[in-house]
């Protein structure tokens, strides 16, 4: 009997260490997969919203989003701190920062709720916003807060440690669940998040990922975020001028995109500068008037994150102007200045399609969806300056494996050319959260 009381105490605490270790990451990863889902569909419940009303009264813009645009900076402002913007500097800031105090003011409950309501109220405004860079922070701050179901011993001896392999393990499942692409999330915590990948933590952060997908596919069904593009065997001559130009000019719009969010008193007049300082409510709803006048400038196209006119030139069914990168540029600029939460992904992807598109009328022999593919991955890589993450987002996007080489090598001199204007994006915005000190990267 007393061998038996020793055995079953023994495999008692082993599963005990078993759940420490893996059980609470897994419980995590389910929920994160979940409300990635449900946020999803909130966020294209809303978009439906707004453009079913924008039909019937196509004026409606110049009212509707300067009142959401002042609604959503009073709100966030004043009852949710810390959950403007993306949501991906954030976390980065909570990572390499003082991670209990970061986390205890970036990665609560009340941001993960105030983040989904805002960016909700947002798309009803039709800004120029994407679901993928707030659900990386909703997933970091889901599981940051899953540290209580450690005992308190535990956590005194685990430490920071604990909570950065929670919140980074939610931020990657976060990103996995939310673009259905597994591989992207492991490569984003390594290149973006951490810069690094620590041995110790990379079977719970696979772990994670993969319960967090499985979710996800269990909801949503296996699907491809832009569908399957087919692009023959038989590879144009003029391929590889066709990468570098896509990469160099990718880069500069994507470098000047991240100069002008990092640089405002640089190029503001003086005295928007002022009302942004004083009044920034207000200049918001100057904010919320220009993305409705870029709106219909455009013919509703830069409305919303982009994606069903990203998916549109992909399958070759939605023809838009060569202005088009230039416009959801300049709306996507307004949706973030006023620091609304809001992602920048999804609208980069577009604005990259529409580079791509644009470049059709130079190559015109080439395919079609080529063009884009290459476009989105150089716009992306340019913008985060992630080229790994970049190219493997847009291959798993678009199930583009044949075009691997080609994505690579356009991310990798979109993002080079990048960094000639301006640092790395979300790495820059972090250290406004907390000073960073300067990472050596060698993407």
């Amino acid at each position: 009997m007393r061998l038996l009381s020793f055995i079953d105490k023994r495999a008692l605490r082993r599963g005990h260490r078993l759940w420490l270790h893996y059980g609470v990451f897994w419980l995590g990863a389910i929920a994160v997969g979940l409300v990635a889902v449900l946020y999803a569909q909130l966020i294209d419940f809303g978009y439906a919203l707004f453009l079913h009303y924008v039909i019937q009264f196509p004026w409606l813009p110049l009212l509707i989003t300067p009142a959401v645009s002042a609604a959503c900076v009073w709100i966030t402002m004043r009852l949710f701190p810390g959950a403007e913007g993306s949501g991906i500097p954030q976390v980065i800031a909570t990572l390499h920062g003082s991670t209990t105090e970061l986390g205890e003011r970036l990665l609560t409950l009340r941001i993960l709720v105030g983040k989904i309501a805002i960016s909700f109220l947002a798309i009803l405004g039709g800004f120029t916003i994407g679901r993928e860079g707030p659900t990386i922070q909703v997933g970091a701050a889901l599981m940051f807060n899953l540290r209580v179901f450690y005992p308190r011993r535990f956590r005194s001896i685990a430490g920071a440690a604990l909570e950065r392999r929670l919140a980074l393990a939610g931020a990657a499942a976060g990103l996995s669940a939310a673009f259905n692409a597994p591989l992207a999330g492991v490569v984003f915590a390594i290149e973006e998040l951490t810069r690094s990948f620590e041995q110790r933590a990379s079977g719970v952060l696979i772990t994670a990922i993969i319960f967090a997908g499985i979710v996800a596919l269990g909801i949503s069904g296996n699907y491809t975020y832009f569908g399957t593009i087919d692009i023959g065997i038989q590879f144009p001559n003029d391929l590889a001028l066709a990468v570098v130009l896509t990469g160099v000019i990718a880069g500069v719009a994507g470098g000047i995109f991240c100069w002008i969010l990092l640089n405002t008193k640089r190029w503001m007049p003086a005295m928007i500068v002022r009302l942004r300082a004083r009044w920034p409510v207000a200049f918001g709803a100057l904010c919320g008037l220009a993305i409705a006048i870029i709106g219909l400038v455009s013919g509703g196209h830069t409305f919303g994150s982009g994606y069903a006119e990203a998916r549109g030139m992909l399958e070759s069914h939605t023809h838009l102007t060569a202005l088009y990168p230039l416009l959801k540029l300049a709306s996507m600029i307004g949706s973030y200045l006023p620091g609304v939460p809001g992602g920048i992904f999804a609208p980069s992807l577009s604005i990259g399609a529409g580079i791509g598109n644009s470049l059709h009328l130079l190559f015109s022999q080439m395919q079609l969806p080529m063009l884009i593919a290459l476009g989105m991955v150089g716009y992306l890589a340019a913008v985060t300056q992630s080229p790994i993450t970049a190219f493997v987002i847009v291959m798993e996007m678009i199930n583009g494996h044949a075009l691997v080489i080609s994505l690579m090598a356009t991310a990798l001199i979109a993002s080079r050319v990048s960094r000639l204007f301006a640092p790395p994006l979300y790495e820059a915005l972090a250290q406004r959260y907390n000073p960073l000190p300067a990472h050596k990267s060698e993407s």
